[in-house]
């Protein structure tokens, strides 16, 4: 949350024009505590909302932040299908790879192997990579990096709220308590150095082979390009086949 007011503030943004919208889960609390416009919706479906609000005043400055559940489980439809419009918004995924305010089952981004409350003998499936998702789908911007690295998440989220279009901003992050506790990380400071020991940066990381990178994030920008945006496609739509009509 630190990382993300220092970059608005250091963008120059006002308060009256950014609106921040969250869904449910840990991560989603984070709009009662900022003085701005703020939505705290239902479950998986803020993308819905924010869409709604960045389509009614285009001029507002629209974040979504949600957590991995959020995100990439009940939410999954609308994240994939917000990546393909391009339409001009920022979210920040904060993935603590558990549900941590339900009790720490295990969520589509729980590596697998790791220990939950639903996967007491270690989780089967494969994780979803939220950044791989996300460019596959069609975002714009696309970066990740860890709550140890917070100066990489202030610039990251600077460079996604100037993006024109869909951007996202993926932040590891760490429950001590649901994850850390049963995968011998127990303390906050445990997963910290997790962190740090084992991000790699997405440069030095395409040199690595995959056993070489077998349980390290890489962290990074890794889309960053051009793309027509929704909004400004529709509003030129509306003027070709319905013109002004005041």
């Amino acid at each position: 949350m630190h990382a993300l007011l220092r970059a608005l503030v250091d963008l120059g943004k006002k308060k009256e024009e950014t609106v921040i919208a969250s869904g449910i889960g840990c991560s989603s609390r984070m709009p009662g505590y900022i003085d701005a416009c703020t939505l705290h919706t239902t479950h998986g479906r803020s993308l819905a909302f924010a869409t709604g609000v960045k389509l009614a005043n285009p001029e507002l400055t629209v974040i979504d932040v949600m957590g991995d559940g959020d995100c990439t489980a009940i939410g999954g439809n609308h994240f994939i299908h917000a990546c393909r419009r391009n339409i001009d918004i920022t979210a920040i995924v904060m993935n603590n790879n558990i549900y941590g305010m339900t009790g720490g089952q295990a969520s589509p981004t729980t590596p697998a192997g790791a220990y939950a409350t639903t996967a007491p003998y270690g989780v089967l499936d494969v994780p979803f990579d939220i950044c791989k998702l996300a460019a596959g789908a069609g975002a714009s911007y696309v970066a990740r990096a860890t709550v140890a690295h917070p100066l990489l998440i202030e610039k990251y989220v600077k460079n996604a709220v100037s993006k024109k279009g869909f951007a996202v901003v993926e932040v590891v992050t760490h429950c001590h308590t649901q994850f850390g506790r049963k995968n011998k990380r127990p303390r906050p400071i445990d997963n910290i150095n997790f962190f740090k020991d084992n991000s790699v940066m997405n440069n030095k990381a395409s040199n690595m082979t995959p056993e070489e990178l077998q349980g390290k994030i890489v962290i990074g920008e890794f889309v960053n390009i051009e793309l027509p945006e929704y909004i400004e496609q529709y509003m030129n739509l509306i003027e070709k086949v319905g013109g002004n009509r005041g």
